[in-house]
């Protein structure tokens, strides 16, 4: 079986970073959230305390930002010195929504409603899209929110204090939004459709089988083919070093994301 290259090193990486540090956030910001139910009662006490809860939740924050941090001056590397903003702006290969993902979604919905075909979708697709920039809207509101409430001092010599409370109810509800998008939408998406079920390992190995870039992104597979560059993408298969790997710590993530997203749902309704 060939497989191509569908991640490079330093984005599996800067998402394993991801992912770990924005879990981390999650389990020791929710204890706060909900300190009154007895589950989050139980969850600080397990991360050591409420205290240690916040230190905790600190680290993973300077994770989360130096790995946004990078990512955007890996960007701005490739568009200045590399002179490549225009696939960074427009084409198959930009993350920038373009008019192409709105048939995509549209031809989606269709098919959900069976009215039309099952779509294939280019490199990347429209929810794949809404994922990336929703990091974008988290780090400037719930990321800023957080900078705000973490460094009070620091900031009320410019602020009003009335920012203050309104950085409180931002950052808690902006990220209770996340955690809760990131534990199921993002999570079906990703691991639980039909296709992909129990889970997919790419992110981890950085390979997509050629069958499944075939079935699922045959637009990507046939430009590939016509420009001649199927074989520079090329890999070999993945290792089992790496396919474990994102078993076992992505496995953990998706069953901490969902026993935390259960117990979410239960903590509104109850």
């Amino acid at each position: 079986m060939r497989y191509y290259r569908r991640f490079s090193a330093a984005q599996r990486v800067l998402h394993v970073f991801m992912m770990l540090s924005f879990t981390g956030l999650a389990l020791s910001g929710l204890p706060l959230i909900f300190a009154d139910q007895p589950w989050a009662r139980g969850l600080a006490r397990l991360l050591g305390g409420f205290e240690s809860a916040g230190i905790i939740h600190r680290i993973c924050a300077v994770v989360m930002i130096i790995v946004f941090g990078g990512h955007v001056l890996h960007m701005a590397y490739r568009a200045i010195f590399k002179r490549d903003w225009k696939r960074l702006l427009w084409g198959p290969d930009s993350m920038v929504p373009q008019p192409q993902d709105a048939f995509d979604m549209w031809n989606h919905i269709k098919w959900f409603i069976g009215k039309g075909p099952r779509p294939t979708f280019d490199r990347w697709t429209y929810w794949e899209k809404f994922d990336y920039w929703a990091v974008f809207w988290g780090m400037f509101i719930i990321g800023g929110s957080g900078l705000l409430l973490w460094f009070p001092v620091f900031f009320a010599h410019f602020l009003p204090g009335w920012m203050f409370n309104v950085a409180t109810l931002v950052h808690g509800e902006e990220a209770l939004l996340a955690v809760g998008f990131i534990f199921t939408i993002h999570f079906f998406n990703g691991h639980f459709r039909p296709e992909k079920f129990p889970m997919d390992t790419v992110i981890f190995t950085g390979r997509i089988p050629e069958e499944e870039l075939k079935h699922e992104r045959a637009p990507q597979y046939a430009r590939m083919a016509r420009e001649g560059t199927l074989a520079a993408y090329e890999a070999p298969p993945p290792t089992m070093e790496s396919k474990a790997f994102g078993w076992f710590v992505g496995g953990g993530t998706l069953v901490l994301g969902l026993v935390t997203a259960v117990l979410i749902v239960y903590s509104v309704i109850r």
